[in-house]
């Protein structure tokens, strides 16, 4: 690991990172919700639909949901009959989900807290692993994707769904005056918190490109990557196969 990683536009110690990444998660979890609609105009109900169409879980499959603690992804997948277990390393977002599974009376999850670069479970233990507008707040992304590999069997799927830099002329200028003036003010308003906010959106913007992010899927050990993007890549589905 580098002796500084990203924090938006800062350079910041790795450890500093974790501690700071979990304040913004803590801060935010309340208002999960709001912040992806401000983050996507509304549209992150669209892609993740989409990415867990790509997933396509199964029944009898076994699946590790990473950064999932609100239960956005799983509780798409639930109706597959998939062993799901939802992991993340905040205990606030682990906590908005369980809320949330429980006034729409879904059951049979498993919830877990998890860092994405120490896992606890066996090796070759899970059919599929996902990762939805997670994998960008990693404090060391290559050794995430490292795990990522090592706890899926072989012939295991890994699916990650995340922003992105759009390639369509003009809108990256639309959408990169959107976010970086309004939503930090929608932050404020909504949920008087104008710092997590710009955060989230500069963590954006420091993520590696789709071609980068891709090689570096490859460079974990897993085969036949593949990107989607969508919006000329604002976000993209990315995957790959452990064998």
């Amino acid at each position: 690991m580098t002796d500084t990683v990203s924090f938006g536009y800062q350079q910041i110690a790795p450890e500093e990172k974790t501690a700071r990444v979990g304040d913004v998660f803590k801060s935010v979890a309340p208002s999960y919700d709001l912040m992806n609609d401000a983050m996507s105009a509304g549209m992150h109900r669209l892609w993740k639909d989409r990415f867990v169409r790509r997933v396509k879980p199964r029944a009898g499959d076994a699946i590790l949901d990473m950064a999932g603690g609100t239960g956005d992804i799983a509780f798409r997948m639930v109706p597959s009959g998939a062993a799901i277990t939802v992991a993340d390393i905040n205990p606030a977002m682990l906590e908005v989900g369980i809320e949330r599974a429980a006034k729409r009376g879904i059951d049979g999850l498993v919830w877990t807290e998890a860092n994405a670069e120490t896992l606890v479970f066996p090796d070759r233990f899970f059919d599929a692993y996902t990762i939805a507008f997670g994998i960008r707040n990693v404090t060391d992304i290559p050794k995430a994707l490292r795990e990522a590999h090592r706890v899926l069997k072989r012939g295991g799927r890994f699916y990650c769904l995340e922003f992105s830099t759009t390639l369509w002329p003009g809108f990256a200028e639309i959408y990169d005056a959107y976010s970086h003036k309004l939503v930090p003010q929608l932050g404020k308003l909504l949920a008087k918190d104008e710092d997590s906010y710009r955060y989230l959106i500069e963590s954006i913007r420091r993520f590696p490109d789709m071609a980068k992010f891709e090689g570096m899927i490859a460079e974990a050990g897993f085969v036949q990557t593949k990107v989607e993007p969508m919006l000329g890549g604002l976000v993209a589905i990315h995957s790959g196969w452990k064998i």
